[in-house]
């Protein structure tokens, strides 16, 4: 037995009869593993499966601690449901925990085919606080009587997840804080309804690929949400309600195939207009600037323009409606054609009155880089600190970029130049 750290217990193939006491339960972590027992095995006996050449046996929640609850339950490292030469019953060993109280349960399970099939219990268990699923790829089916009162945290990754079960599954989790689909696959769903009064943290990180329909409406209502991240091609529409506890927002969106993509994506990010701190991605002109509502409260702006041209004057633009920014990062990744000299604009009013800090992350030296920082130093009246990321430039071309940047004029006198 290897011991992780106390109460976490890692099974290795040595293990021949092990005792489970401790209140937080890890199997995984080797290649080799015992068959989980049936739930009758589970609560009643010993089993002794038989894997490969070597039988092993597992003692797991014998009657003679049947008082003992259980914290946490793991099931990872690749452990397969089915491996072709093995059939674990690992529905098996989820219930065995349900029985215990767990309150928190955390899944990576690999070869499942097309439909993960889990026990209707665990959609039941009014003791999880916590569930973790890792599906590989599969589609996890709710059944119709779910109902998690008590859960708090929910995330799926790399799983399918079918619009009228994951919005069945969703709005019977009353007490939900935290929700999150890690780069999952949105199926069948003319509708994502996420009506949450408790939430706080809301991750969609959705796998956009060719064959995947983007016609569905995103529905969020979440009067207490902190912090939205949303990953995915533009959808069919978008509406948000009662955003106004909104911290953070990181928004990455991609135009696809939608009819009207420049309305919805306007829609998504009026929907968001009371956020402090924002970080925004966009890989064209998705929506026009003239279109946006004034962002009086975001302090904070993030843009990563993926190399479409204009985006240069977009951003000009999108600042007129940020007049309080004070802090604003650039990630330009492609170089664009934009000439930030001929750029016959109004100033806008942020970086006469509050903008102290621009970062430029990944400059190359190139001649449009140099023509955006001076025109930010030309125009940023109360700048406090210029920091630029060269890490792919060598020592001497800092060096030589430093002192050009040096000669810059500057409006602001307390503008403080700094590499990294």
């Amino acid at each position: 037995m290897k011991k992780r750290h106390k109460g976490i217990i890692q099974l290795v193939p040595k293990v021949r009869t092990f005792l489970f006491f401790l209140p937080q339960i890890r199997v995984g972590g080797c290649h080799r593993h015992p068959r989980p027992p049936s739930e009758f095995e589970a609560r009643h006996k010993l089993v002794k499966p038989n894997h490969k050449t070597k039988a092993k046996t597992l003692r797991f929640l014998s009657p003679a601690v049947g008082q003992v609850s259980l914290d946490c339950f793991r099931l990872s490292d690749g452990i397969s449901w089915n491996d072709e030469d093995h059939d674990f019953d690992v529905s098996g060993w989820i219930c065995a925990a349900l029985c215990r109280g767990v309150r928190e349960i955390d899944l990576h399970l690999d070869n499942l085919g097309d439909v993960l099939t889990l026990p209707a219990v665990l959609f039941t268990c009014h003791s999880l606080v916590t569930l973790k699923l890792n599906a590989e790829g599969s589609k996890i089916e709710v059944p119709s009587d779910v109902c998690l009162g008590n859960l708090k945290t929910l995330q799926l990754r790399n799983s399918v997840v079918d619009g009228d079960s994951i919005n069945r599954l969703i709005s019977n989790c009353h007490v939900l804080e935290d929700l999150a689909f890690f780069e999952c696959f949105l199926a069948y769903a003319r509708e994502l309804n996420i009506q949450t009064p408790s939430l706080k943290i809301l991750v969609l990180e959705f796998d956009v690929v060719e064959y995947r329909g983007f016609n569905y409406v995103l529905v969020i209502n979440a009067p207490n949400l902190v912090y939205f991240q949303y990953t995915d091609a533009v959808a069919e529409g978008y509406a948000l309600s009662n955003m106004k506890s909104l911290e953070k927002a990181d928004i990455s969106i991609y135009r696809f195939d939608s009819s009207d993509c420049e309305t919805s994506a306007t829609h998504l990010i009026q929907g968001i207009c009371t956020v402090r701190s924002l970080s925004l991605t966009i890989d064209e002109v998705l929506f026009r600037t003239c279109r946006l509502p004034i962002f009086h409260n975001l302090i904070e702006f993030e843009y990563h323009g993926l190399g479409f041209n204009g985006r240069e004057t977009w951003l000009v633009e999108f600042l007129h409606c940020v007049p309080n920014l004070k802090t604003l990062t650039l990630n330009f990744l492609v170089v664009a054609e934009t000439q930030w000299k001929v750029l016959h604009m109004e100033v806008p009013s942020c970086l006469s009155f509050h903008l102290k800090e621009i970062k430029i992350l990944n400059f190359k030296g190139d001649t449009r880089m140099f023509e955006m920082i001076s025109y930010f130093l030309d125009n940023a009246m109360v700048l406090e600190k210029l920091m630029i990321g060269m890490k792919t430039l060598s020592e001497t071309q800092q060096s030589t970029v430093f002192y050009q940047l040096l000669q810059l004029p500057k409006s602001s006198k307390k503008c403080q130049v700094v590499i990294f």
